[in-house]
């Protein structure tokens, strides 16, 4: 556990530093929601029907820009290999590194995610569903996204490969996602929107740390 511990501060303190952090993903998450009202000729009318998915459109692909330095950089430097012989099993490895991407890159998304989408039209009043539905999908892309960038290790366009991977895995959050805020628009209650996201993250922390952990020993040969 000691370990374990220990590994996940560095993860956290990896993921806040440099390049490809929260604040670049924050940055491109409003950049995006600023341009698609530009583009779509700026009428809130036409905006508001469709500013919960776009808001979660622009969430996925924020959450795609810091996944390629997540196993690559470890890889390279030999980091990965003396993790892989001490005592922490690569499966917990890939959950403590998806977990510090949670928490350094999802949760500052998804304090700026209720800003967004009222930028793009929705209501202020949705904003707390908005920031908890990007939190638990926060964690489905983490996890998701651990996993792509274990199965694109070592090839050398890492980050393209990751994105390919990646992209149709996201479709089910951001369905769930935008459905909830949908359901709220309409009246109706975001819970069942909500538990089918919650059961996809569940589903994803099953299988990621597994899959992730063979493609992690795949490609150290």
């Amino acid at each position: 556990m000691s370990g374990l511990l220990i590994l996940f501060r560095r993860e956290l303190a990896l993921a806040w530093s440099g390049g490809g952090g929260p604040l670049l993903a924050c940055g491109f998450f409003l950049c995006l929601t600023v341009l698609v009202p530009l583009a779509a000729g700026g009428d809130p009318a036409g905006l508001r029907p469709v500013a919960g998915s776009m808001a979660w459109l622009a969430l996925a692909l924020s959450s795609i820009l810091s996944l390629e330095r997540l196993f690559e950089r470890d890889l390279e430097d030999g980091t990965l290999d003396l993790i892989a012989l001490g005592p922490v099993q690569l499966e917990l490895v890939v959950m403590a590194k998806a977990k510090a991407q949670w928490l350094a890159v999802g949760w500052p998304l998804a304090v700026t995610a209720p800003v967004a989408a009222i930028t793009l039209g929705l209501s202020p009043a949705l904003a707390p569903l908005v920031g908890l539905s990007a939190l638990i999908g926060g964690l489905g892309f983490a996890l998701t996204g651990a996993l792509g960038a274990a199965l694109a290790l070592g090839s050398k366009r890492g980050g393209l490969l990751i994105a390919v991977v990646v992209l149709p895995l996201f479709i089910p959050p951001v369905v769930f996602g935008a459905g909830a805020l949908e359901r709220a628009t309409n009246g109706l209650s975001p819970i069942p929107a909500l538990a089918l996201l919650t059961a996809y993250v569940l589903f994803a922390a099953v299988i990621a740390p597994f899959a992730g952990a063979a493609a992690i020993r795949n490609a150290q040969g």
